[in-house]
């Protein structure tokens, strides 16, 4: 078992786990972060309200909860796996009853100083719960066909909770995540081959299904296709957001406006533009250049994870981090392949960059779990 690793006279104790965390995570965490305190300060025309400063109030919650989160062994988290995933799903079931109704949409609680999306919790508790799956699990068993419908049987379950709410981008996400999760694992490729299978399947009958009885997606969500591959069919309705957002990333060019000088976010014509939109405002002020900034810092926080993956000799860690780290590149790839056309419009916010409470303080406590790994992984 993983916890008995760390009964060890090699793990860190005390003050002294602070010199193992991983500080460069820790720097490149806090730069992004800047970032969209930038960009929300920039949106709100030069104030810190209302968007700034509330960010950077739960920001500095969230890095004191991933530094508590390090502090604790990881075979601690371990042992929470199954009890925290079993809590996010009451948190979806919750959301049926008692959840809080925006733009046609019931994802939220309301906790009074915020709203809690349980969904975005559901990301990492599904990744925890599926590392210690694995890490329990012997590995001549990971591709027995009885072993890996069960870990399916996990993805789907708040996959389904999520599409009632409706919520179909962070639905995606949660089947991608568990399924990257189970390829890190060493599922055999064949059962990723009949997925892929099936998913072309699905989608001609998502098509086939439009306009009849049985149609799989609701009528927003097909208008969304629509507009993702013809924009031009309705530029003032449909497809005004990303028609706007292609404007703000044409117009930075390769320095951008400079700051606060975006025209397509001072005159209001982004869409969302302090969340899932974001990202055009950064290419309009800050160009070509700002933009690939931002990327490169997001490439070398999954590179660091990914690295102290392969470093860590438990396996459950192993897992964990790299699920983690495969979770935030799926959360950063999906929202710019968004604005900028190259995906439908599914509502992802840009990672610790876009406004949202819950979506920040679960990405802490999510890169805690990824620093508790880093600092008792055996040395």
């Amino acid at each position: 078992m993983s916890y008995l690793v760390y009964n060890t006279p090699f793990v860190p104790s005390g003050l002294r786990k602070l010199l193992f965390l991983n500080w460069p995570l820790i720097f490149l965490l806090i730069a992004v972060a800047s970032a969209g305190f930038l960009m929300l300060y920039s949106v709100a025309g030069g104030s810190m309200y209302p968007w700034a400063r509330p960010q950077i109030e739960r920001f500095a919650l969230g890095f004191i909860l991933m530094i508590g989160i390090a502090m604790v062994p990881i075979w601690f988290w371990r042992n929470m796996a199954v009890l925290a995933y079993i809590g996010s799903l009451a948190l979806l079931v919750a959301v049926e009853f008692i959840g809080v109704e925006q733009k046609g949409a019931q994802r939220w609680i309301d906790l009074g100083p915020m709203n809690l999306q349980p969904s975005e919790i559901a990301k990492i508790t599904l990744v925890m719960l599926l590392a210690a799956y694995y890490d329990w699990l012997p590995l001549k068993k990971t591709s027995h066909p009885f072993w890996v419908i069960l870990p399916l049987f996990f993805i789907m379950l708040p996959v389904f909770l999520v599409l009632k709410q409706p919520d179909l981008g962070t639905s995606l996400l949660l089947v991608m995540g568990g399924g990257t999760m189970m390829f890190l694992a060493g599922v055999h490729w064949a059962y990723f081959g009949t997925v892929v299978a099936a998913g072309i399947g699905t989608i001609i009958a998502v098509f086939q299904s439009r306009g009849t009885p049985w149609q799989l997606l609701k009528d927003y969500q097909y208008r969304r296709i629509d507009t993702f591959l013809d924009p031009s069919n309705d530029p003032l309705g449909t497809g005004y957001h990303i028609t706007q957002a292609k404007i703000a990333l044409g117009s930075g060019g390769a320095t951008g406006r400079g700051f606060m000088q975006g025209t397509q976010s001072r005159l209001n014509f982004l869409p969302e533009k302090h969340t899932d939109f974001i990202f055009t405002t950064l290419a309009e002020e800050f160009g070509f250049i700002g933009a690939s900034t931002l990327l490169v810092l997001y490439a070398l926080i999954v590179l660091f994870c990914i690295a102290t993956a392969m470093t860590n000799k438990d396996r459950f860690s192993s897992l964990l981090t790299g699920g983690i780290a495969m979770t935030f590149f799926l959360f950063f790839a999906v929202n710019m392949s968004m604005v900028m056309g190259l995906a439908p419009v599914v509502g992802v916010p840009l990672p610790l960059v876009s406004y949202g409470g819950s979506a920040m303080l679960v990405l802490m406590i999510a890169f805690g779990l990824v620093q508790s790994a880093h600092v008792h992984k055996p040395r």
